[in-house]
């Protein structure tokens, strides 16, 4: 295919149309990132970057919100020196990833994000894996871990247990809490559905840099993700996300039964570690491993890894290899 920018390919074939297996190359001043691959699911056109040993063992790293792949740029090269195979997805609404059908419902729910990357295995021929992720990313290692734990050798959880239980009514938390989780109740309005479409970007950098306070980003950082929340889909999926677990929206039907399991918690039996940035806007995080130890049951390590915040692999990226290399 021309050496055309993602958003020329979708212009010309439409956001229905990319072909699953092909690859679509980048503009020049971006060379150094890879190729976009495709795996078709039976809902998602999944993009996808591949990075290493083609035969090597697979490490599956996933973005959240309002992030993208590129988060992960610092941690890839060391698994790819420790002969890896390094793939690392965009999650449904972000970038090249697409629904395969208009009809299909745009929704966010954690169930459905997990099952996309259960998905994605099946589709790529993946009986084993190792899986990071951190915020939506870590939410859907995590759910696939309790799902499929056959499928799952390793999981550094950047950020803790995140499984949401969204059948039961929600208590109020403490009034700082709250208040950091604004986007959370802002994207409940009509209000935050017009503000995100208008005006994603300058809530994303807003967020980057509330998120994670010590650290500098700069505008060419920023720009390397910004196309990713052009997606057609992004607004849907992420207002659908923030509706439905706080029970403003329904779920898809096909999940019913797994979001009633996992408002149970149910356990996490993998190898696991969990890391947390010291850094985070959203306060500072204690250690506290017999919580993690019944969220974990195949806990290995809990640690803080001062110096990051939220993004922590954009920021520590050396933390997140070492972690999954120690699982492994």
């Amino acid at each position: 295919m021309a050496d055309v920018a993602l958003s020329t390919v979708r212009n010309i074939l439409g956001p229905q149309m990319l072909i699953p297996n092909t690859v679509i190359r980048r503009k020049s001043f971006m060379k150094d990132i890879p190729d976009i691959k495709f795996a078709e699911t039976e809902i998602l056109n999944i993009g996808y970057e591949e990075h290493g040993n083609g035969s090597g063992y697979p490490v599956i790293l996933l973005h959240g919100f309002p992030y993208d792949v590129r988060a992960w740029d610092g941690v890839v090269p060391f698994l790819v020196e420790a002969g890896y195979r390094v793939i690392v997805p965009y999650l449904r609404g972000y970038g090249p990833t697409s629904f395969r059908t208009p009809e299909l419902p745009r929704m966010g729910e954690q169930a459905a994000i997990a099952q996309d990357l259960i998905d994605l295995t099946k589709t790529l021929g993946i009986e084993r894996c190792a899986l990071s992720g951190f915020d939506w990313g870590n939410r859907a290692a995590c759910i696939a871990s309790i799902l499929t734990p056959n499928l799952v050798d390793a999981l550094v959880a950047i950020g803790g247990y995140p499984v949401q239980d969204t059948v039961n009514e929600e208590r109020p938390a403490s009034a700082i809490a709250e208040a950091r989780l604004w986007y959370q109740w802002y994207f409940n309005t009509k209000q935050g559905k017009v503000g995100l479409t208008q005006n994603r970007l300058d809530i994303i950098r807003h967020l980057w840099t509330t998120w994670s306070p010590e650290w500098d980003y700069s505008d060419e950082m920023f720009n390397r993700s910004a196309e990713s929340f052009h997606n057609p889909d992004f607004v849907d999926v992420v207002l659908h996300s923030y509706r439905h677990r706080h029970m403003n929206a329904p779920g898809e039907n096909r999940f019913n039964e797994v979001e009633r399991a996992l408002a149970k918690n149910p356990p996490i039996v993998v190898p696991s570690i969990v890391l947390r940035g010291e850094d985070s806007g959203f306060g500072k995080p204690v250690l506290d491993s017999c919580k993690d130890k019944r969220g974990f049951t195949g806990l290995v390590a809990s640690r803080l890894v001062p110096g990051a915040g939220h993004d922590l692999p954009v920021q520590k990226p050396e933390e997140v290899s070492s972690a999954l290399m120690e699982l492994l």
